[in-house]
């Protein structure tokens, strides 16, 4: 990361009097002397489902790669242990090693920006990167690499600003989630893009193989729903054609607070949310992230082993933002499971006696709700939203 570690060790002092109170504040452009109207999410054309490979489509793709995982799973066998190897449509791969039981975990996940913070920018990618380890259960990540492109677009100046806010929010979250960045690559590229890859060695009891669900489980959902339509409502208060279809519903008063309860969630650690999995026995679980609550519940129920189907009834979804998808003619599926989460909670199969316990003890601890949602019923390994589903609003943050 020649460049982009010269702009974080260098331009960063020189930009920010090497104050990290600088960086807790709201991003704004004029105090780095760029124009009132800079917005990181110009960088990028795409975002959301938009920017995700069809899953239909991506299922297709990967099939080649499944049979050569499979061939290469058999030719594995002379390691004879009993750590069950899971790769291709998981949240993460994990791989047998030859060494003593052991086993590599490892997860890579990049995206476009979706905020006009870079640092937060920064923190948000970083989480969702860890979010894969944390659906397996695993707490603890060794290592992790960052995946950098900084936008042709970008005039020097932008460059030398929020580049270096974005790497210091990465860095930041990495901390917290107590591993460090070590390397990766950084490239120039049309689009601004975020991302990294996360690894850990675990021993087999350190993770929650997702495909234990039963019949009589529950599903539990650790953030509220909403992010992509708290972004895309931020952004257009400032886009008059837009803002006149949603203006009815809602006031910019409370998309500013839906926007910054969006950030907070998503910047969220769910490593709370995984070390919990462990105390209260849960059966599996998945994050939700680009393909929205169902394309991720379906995935998750189609990998288990006993025949049964995930039911949800329940929607906890950020304050207004249900409204606000209504108004602009259900453009984003959002009470359909198909709008996209950045960076989203934990869906987790928990056996129904334990369920209401882990959603105190999560609230305990952080401060935040978690929601039982659904539950799980004998059937043929899929997952459905019923026809009206409960919605739940969620408190916007002040």
């Amino acid at each position: 990361m020649s460049y982009a570690a010269d702009v974080l060790n260098a331009a960063h002092l020189e930009l920010h009097g090497g104050g990290d109170a600088e960086l807790r504040r709201p991003f704004d452009p004029t105090a780095h002397d760029l124009d009132a109207s800079f917005r990181l999410t110009r960088f990028a054309d795409l975002k959301g489902r938009g920017c995700k490979v069809p899953q239909e489509v991506l299922s297709k793709l990967v099939s080649a790669l499944q049979q050569d995982y499979s061939a290469q799973d058999q030719e594995a066998q002379f390691l004879n242990v009993a750590i069950p190897r899971i790769g291709i449509g998981l949240d993460c791969a994990v791989i047998p090693l030859r060494h003593g039981g052991l086993c590599l975990v490892q997860t890579t996940d990049f995206f476009y920006p979706i905020v006009d913070d870079p640092y937060m920018m920064g923190k948000i990618a970083c989480a969702n990167v860890l979010s894969d380890l944390y659906a397996m259960g695993v707490t603890d990540c060794d290592n992790m690499l960052m995946l950098l492109a900084v936008s042709t677009k970008m005039t020097e100046k932008e460059r030398d600003v929020v580049i270096p806010l974005i790497m210091r929010g990465f860095k930041d979250s990495a901390l917290e989630a107590g591993t460090t960045v070590t390397g990766g690559q950084s490239v120039v590229n049309p689009w601004c893009t975020i991302g990294g890859v996360a690894s850990t060695i675990c021993q087999p009891n350190e993770y929650i193989v997702p495909d234990n669900a039963v019949v009589g489980d529950v599903l539990v959902l650790t953030k509220p729903l909403g992010t992509q339509v708290a972004v895309n409502a931020h952004q257009w208060i400032d886009q008059p054609e837009r803002w006149n279809r949603i203006k009815l519903v809602v006031s910019e008063e409370d998309v500013r607070k839906a926007y910054h309860r969006a950030m907070s969630s998503m910047s969220r650690l769910n490593r709370v949310a995984a070390r919990l999995m462990h105390k209260y026995n849960a059966h599996g679980a998945t994050d939700i992230t680009g393909f929205g609550l169902l394309g991720h519940a379906q995935t998750l129920a189609a990998h288990q082993k006993k025949d049964v189907s995930f039911v949800i009834h329940n929607l906890p979804v950020i304050a207004k933002m249900a409204a606000v998808a209504k108004a602009c003619g259900n453009m984003f599926q959002l009470l359909q499971g198909h709008s996209a989460e950045t960076s989203g909670g934990l869906l987790i199969c928990l056996p129904r006696e334990q369920a209401a316990a882990y959603c105190k003890d999560i609230e305990k601890q952080e401060g935040y709700q978690a929601w039982i949602i659904g539950i799980v019923e004998k059937g043929n390994k899929t997952a459905r939203i019923i026809d009206k589903p409960r919605v739940i609003e969620v408190p916007a943050k002040d």
